[in-house]
């Protein structure tokens, strides 16, 4: 068995931050070898490149013309990369928003990922308020979030927290102020195991 397991949500979050710090304690748990697979480090350089030929603004991540010929193939090629690791063996952690995907439940759609049946897929769904979002993206500095900081009240609209009908699909996990039991917790449930006494997690900040 390999293991699928995505790291999704909005801006701010700290999916990257929650992913990283699971990666090990999962390796160890699980005995298998994990890669990272994150859109920004993957596709933000050739991302930057592509879009500023075309814009003459490299940052521009939220333009309509990024969303609406970039974003899929970008996510497309990252889904294609866990899938060859997985079929080396290699089980994945994917970190992106994939908030379509997520609505449109293709994450947990196996032909859609082309993952075979012996791949355990799980979705982590990372989530704090929106005022903590914001204040962590303001706090990073990055080029590529000026247009949200500018345009929030126009970003926050793409903002949705995941409803009733596909929350089963989920692993809800609350990045506000984690404590060394939520990540315990949140291992065991992508392992399925038992949590064991003494065995938690350090606690992360973020």
């Amino acid at each position: 068995m390999t293991y699928l397991f995505f790291f999704c949500g909005h801006a701010g979050t700290g999916k990257t931050t929650v992913a990283k710090h699971l990666a090990a304690p999962l390796m160890r748990a699980t005995g298998m070898p994990f890669c990272l697979l994150d859109k920004d480090t993957l596709y933000g350089p050739p991302g930057a490149a592509a879009i500023g030929a075309l814009t003459g603004n490299p940052n521009d991540r939220d333009s309509p013309l990024y969303l609406q010929h970039l974003r899929d193939p970008e996510y497309r090629g990252l889904i294609d990369t866990a899938r060859d690791n997985l079929e080396l063996g290699v089980s994945a952690l994917v970190v992106a928003p994939l908030s379509r995907e997520v609505r449109e439940r293709r994450l947990i759609d196996r032909a859609w990922l082309g993952v075979a049946d012996d791949v355990a897929i799980r979705v982590v769904w990372v989530h704090t308020s929106e005022a903590l979002a914001h204040e962590r993206i303001a706090a990073r500095g990055h080029p590529d979030d000026a247009w949200k900081l500018a345009h929030w009240e126009t970003y926050r609209e793409r903002r949705f927290e995941p409803a009733d009908d596909i929350r089963g699909d989920l692993l809800m996990f609350d990045s506000s102020a984690p404590t060394a039991a939520d990540y315990d917790a949140l291992l065991a449930q992508l392992v399925d195991r038992p949590r064991a006494t003494g065995a938690m997690l350090p606690p992360l900040p973020v």
